[in-house]
């Protein structure tokens, strides 16, 4: 069974690239990506907002891809910025068997996707705890994942992410913090490139609804970025704990060896910083 392609195909072209295209991301999908309907809109506010509202009269999982968004967010709200052509802002709405309790570790598990995949091509990234990707210490990508109930007990899972491809000179003073840009995939033709990050996050998600996390604890540590460092939890400005960060556990949760003993964190609002930064 062929990927449906919706006709919602952004019609502006990139400097340098080819247009984003339904059609094309479905022609080179494989695998569990073969039953994923597609979208292209070239500017939507957010693409996690836009299938948060539509997730209870979808047929099927849908992915959808804005060339811009003007409302995209990250984990707590914190806003993402993006601009045409500098980076890849999609979500994928996908239905669990649930119960919610049982997608524990889900962001983690996407992260590992993605960074295997962008791996793969050449790209030498990392995984911060819980839910972001860097490269050269800098962010890459991040990934927001929320979710909404069905009355039959499944859950429904929009798992977003932004990835920086190019970093504009006006883009980069808006955001005003460090990030990292990877020109070598901007390189690479998007429809490909999000057709391959496609293929790889479905076979993870229909996995991950069989197994849970377990299964992905030793290749997530395996892309720990910061394995063995004195790193800090913050809660708006205030220190909860401090410790040598040691991985993550089979659902997922941070360990981190404090003077006290090891302790686990779960994902929360909480933000995960270098000790020393």
């Amino acid at each position: 069974m062929s990927t449906a392609a919706h006709t919602t195909d952004a019609n502006a072209n990139n400097a340098g690239a080819a247009a984003l295209s339904a059609a094309a991301i479905a022609a080179h999908c494989a695998g569990s990506a073969s039953h994923v309907a597609i979208e292209v809109v070239a500017e939507t506010g957010s693409t996690n907002a836009d299938l948060l509202a539509r997730v209870a009269t979808l047929p099927g999982p849908l992915l959808r891809v804005a060339e811009r968004q003007t409302a995209g967010r990250g984990r707590a709200g914190r806003p993402w910025l993006s601009a045409p052509g500098a980076s890849l802002t999609f979500s994928l709405a996908w239905r669990f068997k649930g119960p919610m309790r049982n997608l524990v570790g889900l962001p983690l598990a996407v992260g590992v996707a993605l960074a295997e995949t962008i791996v793969g091509l050449g790209v030498p990234v990392r995984l911060k705890w819980p839910n972001d990707l860097l490269r050269d210490g800098d962010k890459l990508a991040g990934i927001l994942v929320e979710m909404q109930s069905a009355p039959d007990g499944a859950v429904w899972a929009v798992v977003g992410a932004g990835i920086n491809l190019l970093m504009p000179d006006q883009l980069e003073q808006d955001i005003g913090r460090s990030v990292a840009a990877a020109p070598w995939l901007a390189q690479m033709e998007r429809n490909l490139l999000l057709a391959t990050l496609l293929s790889r996050l479905a076979a993870v998600l229909a996995e991950f609804d069989d197994t849970g996390f377990a299964p992905f604890c030793e290749r997530w540590n395996a892309l720990h970025a910061w394995h063995g460092r004195e790193v800090s939890i913050v809660d708006a400005g205030r220190v909860l704990q401090q410790g040598r960060a040691a991985g993550v556990d089979a659902i997922g949760r941070l360990l981190l060896d404090t003077a006290a003993g090891r302790v686990e964190i779960l994902s929360g609002d909480v933000s995960l910083r270098l000790a020393d930064a």
